[in-house]
């Protein structure tokens, strides 16, 4: 899929790192930003087009939500993705429980939308409750509908190159490179973080032949990280440890994608990278606004692909 071309924008200003940590006084910041809202906004153009021409098929895509509980967060998250379905002509098809909702109550929905014509794809919004086996849940979903390509199945499909959902975030940091130009091939990425949404699966996505990049996975157990994170000419930091990429920890002209989300002593949301790798850095995500969104268009790439799929002629 070829997309538009964004502008590129660079962080301006002053600061005091340089590479290694040495002090520099009124350093400009010349990293280039990797624009997630711009890309994002790219490939739903693309898949306005893509919905138009199901739609003149007599195929309509359906994104299904499984909301239990009503938490804040939860519930900004899973209407900003059917305010994403709107815009390229989605369809929305919501399921809501109370957080009483039991263990059976919970997967009557998920059969519901498994059998759900309409429903091209969907997600069980997490957390689920306390008391709720989430694995149980989620692998009693049928794969083929996995918007968010983690079912295990999907998962070792990737493992094999055959085709299936692809994981949201990964392919949305492979994506968000492509998109500024960042050369994947050949490139030495280090990815921080071991959570099966991020850190086990984007290794599987960077390291096909597609992509050919080397992989060196971190967490926050690795000894000597910042020696690691020094040799890469890619940082994928989803540790969820504040700040824990520094610039003296960063090789001059590397990217660096800024997937962690975590609090500090004061409640704020701050992200896995230090603001001061940005004078260090040649390619720099912002958190919020950089993989974010890159995750959401991912969601609708998926179901999209998913109704292709189905309503495409069989073969012979």
């Amino acid at each position: 899929m070829k997309l538009s071309n964004c502008n590129l924008v660079s962080i301006t200003g002053t600061g005091n790192w340089s590479a290694g940590g040495v002090i520099r006084e009124n350093a400009p910041m010349t990293a280039q930003i990797l624009d997630g809202k711009a890309t994002a906004a790219a490939i739903k153009s693309d898949l306005t087009v893509r919905v138009a021409a199901l739609k003149a098929r007599g195929v309509t895509p359906g994104l299904g939500t499984l909301l239990v509980g009503d938490d804040p967060g939860s519930r900004w998250y899973v209407n900003g993705k059917h305010r994403d379905c709107a815009e390229v002509g989605i369809g929305s098809i919501q399921r809501e429980l109370p957080d009483t909702a039991t263990q059976e109550e919970i997967e009557d929905v998920v059969r519901e939308l498994n059998a759900d014509p309409e429903c091209t794809g969907y997600i069980v919004q997490l957390p689920l409750p306390k008391g709720i086996d989430t694995n149980r849940v989620l692998e009693l979903m049928d794969p083929a509908k996995d918007a968010d390509g983690l079912h295990p199945m999907n998962l070792g499909r990737l493992v094999l190159n055959e085709t299936g959902p692809l994981p949201c975030t990964p392919q949305g940091v492979v994506q968000l490179l492509r998109h500024h130009g960042v050369e994947i091939n050949g490139a030495h990425v280090v990815v921080v973080g071991r959570g099966v949404t991020i850190g086990r699966s984007i290794p599987l996505l960077l390291t096909r032949k597609s992509e050919n990049a080397t992989v060196t996975q971190c967490h926050t157990g690795t000894r000597d990280l910042s020696a690691q994170l020094r040799q890469a000419d890619i940082i994928v930091a989803a540790a969820g440890v504040p700040h824990i990429i520094k610039p003296e920890d960063v090789k001059p002209g590397a990217a660096v994608l800024d997937v962690g989300v975590s609090r500090d002593e004061n409640g704020k949301i701050v992200g896995d990278v230090h603001p001061g790798v940005a004078e260090v850095a040649a390619w720099i995500s912002p958190n919020p606004g950089g993989v974010g969104p890159m995750t959401r268009a991912q969601l609708l790439v998926n179901v999209v692909e998913a109704a292709e799929r189905d309503s495409a002629p069989s073969a012979g």
